[in-house]
């Protein structure tokens, strides 16, 4: 998991090394917009597992939702949610901009604090 998470924050982050003056702005930047973009509105692959002849297990990718997604259709969701949240504020969340908007909105902010954080850089 691990894994599969730092490939997602490099896509979106670079492979540049980030210092740890700038912990706080990224830290603001992942809460307002990278994390509630990949939640409510990137969909991703679910996975199931295919078992051939021999034992082989493969995984095939036919359905594609967002995390919130999937996290609705869990027995009893609400059981998982943290002390205070509640499915009904999630969803309005999830429902507040579009797709596209989010995804908008998450890269001009990627592209502000870039530009705050590396004044030096050319811009691409």
């Amino acid at each position: 998991m691990e894994a599969k998470n730092g490939a997602v924050i490099r896509k979106e982050m670079g492979y540049r090394h980030i210092g740890a003056e700038h912990a706080a702005p990224i830290h603001d930047f992942y809460r307002e917009h990278l994390n509630p973009y990949l939640s409510f509105h990137r969909p991703c692959g679910q996975a199931d597992i295919i078992t051939d002849a021999k034992g082989k297990e493969k995984r095939v990718y036919k359905r594609y939702a967002t995390p919130w997604e999937v996290f609705q259709q869990l027995p009893d969701p609400a059981q998982h949610l943290r002390p205070g949240q509640t499915l009904a504020a999630l969803a309005a969340e999830a429902l507040r901009i579009s797709d596209t908007e989010s995804a908008r909105r998450m890269r001009e902010a990627k592209h502000e604090l870039f530009r705050r954080l590396y004044p030096e850089a050319r811009p691409a």
